[in-house]
């Protein structure tokens, strides 16, 4: 009979006073928690509505082996994986990440269970805001894939909201190249921010998709196409 194990592995700061992460092992799997939260934040057990922010949001982009991706937050790579499944050695993929500790935790034994993305030749990881990147960047990317906290309603972290205003999303707007994707997971639906991508230009689409191998529990994620 196998031993059930219940351990923290490591504890980190969440940027801008917003708590701190738990990273535990329990048993064969990983979990990231928020100190004082119930629940989990993320867990390596199911991770199928990240695989399809990913699947879902390339389809929609021509030449997707070419692709220029933004993905922001690393969580349990996951996303990123399933970004690099599809983007070929002409793509780029970069990734951001405001806990130092999470990219190094994907480092770890914990990113056996994605295949270890972060270690490859194509991942770019950006230690820090994504909004900084997206920002930077005018027409640059092919798609942007928004994975941080539990969606649009900032969790973890206030700063989120930045990114999820009416500002942020013309930032984003901005940062696509026509036709590109912004693509953004979360836990539940959210009316207003279906109208905010509206009128900041973007043609809109949402779908429900499990959590974990076709049953249980369902995630939320909208795909907002900038017009050609």
């Amino acid at each position: 009979m196998k031993m059930r194990i219940n351990k923290l592995l490591d504890r980190a700061p969440i940027p801008g006073g917003g708590g701190e992460l738990l990273f535990y092992q329990r048993s064969d799997e990983y979990t990231i928690e928020v100190a004082g939260m119930p629940g989990e934040l993320m867990t390596t057990a199911h991770h199928g509505s990240e695989d399809a922010l990913a699947e879902l949001a390339l389809k929609k982009v021509k030449n997707a082996a070419e692709a220029s991706v933004v993905i922001g937050g690393l969580g349990m790579g996951f996303t990123l994986a399933a970004v690099l499944r599809v983007v070929g050695e002409k793509g780029k993929v970069i990734v951001a990440e405001l806990v130092p500790q999470v990219v190094e935790w994907n480092k770890g034994p914990m990113g056996e269970r994605a295949g270890y993305p972060v270690n490859d030749p194509r991942t770019i990881v950006h230690v820090g805001d994504v909004l900084e990147l997206i920002r930077s960047g005018k027409g640059a990317y092919n798609a942007i894939l928004l994975d941080t906290d539990n969606g649009p309603e900032g969790l973890t972290q206030a700063d989120n909201n930045r990114l999820y205003s009416h500002r942020g999303l013309r930032s984003a707007y901005d940062a696509l190249k026509p036709g590109g994707v912004l693509a953004v997971w979360s836990t539940h639906p959210n009316d207003p921010f279906t109208r905010r991508l509206g009128m900041a230009g973007f043609r809109v689409e949402e779908k429900k998709v499990f959590a974990h191998r076709d049953k249980g529990t369902k995630h939320h994620l909208w795909f907002a196409t900038r017009p050609n």
